[in-house]
């Protein structure tokens, strides 16, 4: 852990977070179509595989999972002085009459889930949509709220927040980095 990190859960509050989690999708999908969970590439990712094998440990069966590419659905594409890197859509499912659930670790402006959406909708027309973050940090740009929060945790705008999720539930955590000073130099960092 960095000097300046400061460690917000440890391994096991953030196990307790993810199971809460699991626990809160599938008691508000009761009657519904099975859910589906779609991981927001790239950190998104281990969170739905890890709510998937919670909710199989929890007694709701196997759980498809999915990764959605936001790269192209950007709305600073056209900003960037890089090539983009395309990582990928792979859902093995059909999104039409899905109850999907789009799985990120931090939510922060809601530009990131306003283009994962889009992605989605792209594949197909879901029962309904939600949204399931590990971390709400605020500071949101545009009205996207989630549906399931493991923790609210109030940020600047140009601190971090990352979330180190392991294949296994041992060593994960949640630290956020606060901004550098102004007094202290250091490299340019975008928020999380």
């Amino acid at each position: 852990m960095g000097s300046q990190e400061v460690r917000v859960r440890d391994e096991g509050e953030t196990a307790a977070l993810v199971a809460e989690m699991a626990r809160r999708i599938w008691a508000d999908a009761a009657g519904s179509p099975p859910v589906r969970l779609v991981g927001v590439r790239a950190r998104g990712v281990p969170l739905a595989e890890r709510l998937a094998a919670e909710a199989e440990r929890l007694g709701f069966g196997e759980v498809a999972v999915g990764a959605v590419d936001i790269t192209l659905y950007r709305d600073d594409l056209d900003q960037t002085r890089r090539w983009p890197v395309l990582r990928g859509t792979e859902i093995p499912f059909d999104v039409d009459g899905a109850d999907v659930v789009v799985v990120d670790d931090v939510l922060f402006t809601g530009r990131t889930i306003r283009a994962a959406i889009n992605a989605i909708c792209d594949l197909g027309r879901p029962s309904r949509i939600r949204l399931a973050v590990l971390v709400d940090r605020g500071g949101r740009e545009l009205p996207i709220q989630p549906d399931v929060v493991g923790l609210a945790l109030q940020t600047g705008p140009r601190d971090r927040v990352q979330v180190r999720l392991r294949p296994i539930d041992t060593d994960d955590e949640i630290v956020r980095v606060p901004a550098p000073s102004a007094s202290s130099p250091g490299p340019e960092r975008s928020p999380s």
